[in-house]
């Protein structure tokens, strides 16, 4: 078997998905990040390299997500993109002629415009708490119900309450004059998806044209009470592809491919980089006043990467060479 790997590594979770060479997904995985990404990735890697054949050929590699350029440095990736190309890609793929993708993730959210498949507009929201999966996972916590089964439960509401949704501060407090006054938890929960969904409309999605085919992907489009809030909010109806929870990496994988069929060799260090020794750490360059907080990566201690200076003192020469103060 030959194909491509695809590596999306985010604040909360870590995807990995293997196509083959007629873009269909064999393998997905998803991963807890928990602060670890190196970790995490080396992990996913050896579960990748279990599940498939021992003849497998891996004809590239591509890396997305808030962690792609140290994910691209540790396993030798041919692509490396973001997001929005990357769920764009995957999109277009599962849905053809799709023209909306709301994705919701753990800590942030995006909004991405679709005109004759190419990306036309975006949105993105880093900030607000009240606009991402990790609202639902406190007030879940809150609430003492496993976020599984967050969904099944808010379907049962007769009446949704509303709950301000501007702020997860103030939605929390309302939650709970809500559960004070005697509001059913179906009720109350049914009520916190709407609130994430007009905050996400009135933030992420404010001035875009929302039109049908609409994708929801991200590990919030699990729960599905948020797609009825989405499908009532919208008037729409709302698609959730196959491999919703893991679209970045399905994208990265699919840019991996066009990557190498343009270069006709591949980077990708192979499945043994799960048992190499990275390290990350960070230095600050007194160089200049800019004081630069530089990031630098070694692998069985030598140095592969440095980023996060602006004039390339550190970037630019790579090697073993003594920190110049």
């Amino acid at each position: 078997m030959k194909g491509y790997l695809g590596i999306d590594v985010g604040s909360v979770s870590t995807n990995l998905v293997f196509l083959n060479e007629g873009g269909i997904i064999r393998e997905a995985i998803y991963l807890r990040t928990q602060g670890q990404p190196i970790a995490t990735v080396q992990k996913g890697l050896k579960e990748l390299a279990d599940r498939l054949p021992s003849t497998v050929k891996v004809r590239g590699a591509g890396a997305t997500g808030s962690g792609r350029h140290l994910t691209g440095v540790i396993v030798g990736a041919d692509a490396v993109k973001n997001e929005i190309t990357a769920h764009a890609v995957a999109a277009s793929l599962l849905v053809p002629g799709v023209r909306t993708i709301l994705e919701i993730g753990g800590q942030d959210s995006k909004i991405i415009i679709l005109r004759n498949g190419v990306v036309a507009d975006f949105a993105m929201n880093t900030v607000c708490a009240a606009g991402t999966g990790s609202f639902l996972d406190q007030q879940a916590a809150r609430l003492n119900i496993p976020i599984e089964s967050f969904g099944e439960i808010a379907l049962q509401a007769e009446s949704p309450v509303r709950i301000a949704g501007r702020c997860a501060v103030f939605a929390e407090s309302d939650m709970i004059h809500k559960q004070q006054m005697g509001c059913g938890l179906p009720d109350i929960l049914a009520g916190l998806c709407e609130a994430l969904v007009r905050n996400y409309l009135n933030n992420t999605g404010k001035g875009k044209e929302i039109l049908p085919p609409v994708v929801f992907q991200g590990g919030v489009a699990a729960n599905v009470g948020m797609i009825k809030a989405f499908e009532k909010a919208l008037g729409l109806p709302v698609q959730v592809p196959s491999y919703f929870d893991v679209m970045g990496a399905v994208g990265a994988a699919l840019l991996a491919r066009e990557a190498v069929a343009r270069s006709g060799i591949s980077r990708f260090k192979g499945f043994g980089v799960a048992d190499t020794g990275f390290k990350a750490g960070s230095f600050e360059c007194s160089g200049c006043a800019n004081l630069c907080e530089v990031v630098e990566i070694t692998e069985q201690e030598n140095i592969i990467a440095r980023w996060g200076d602006r004039c390339g003192k550190w970037s630019g020469a790579i090697g073993k060479e003594e920190k110049i103060s």
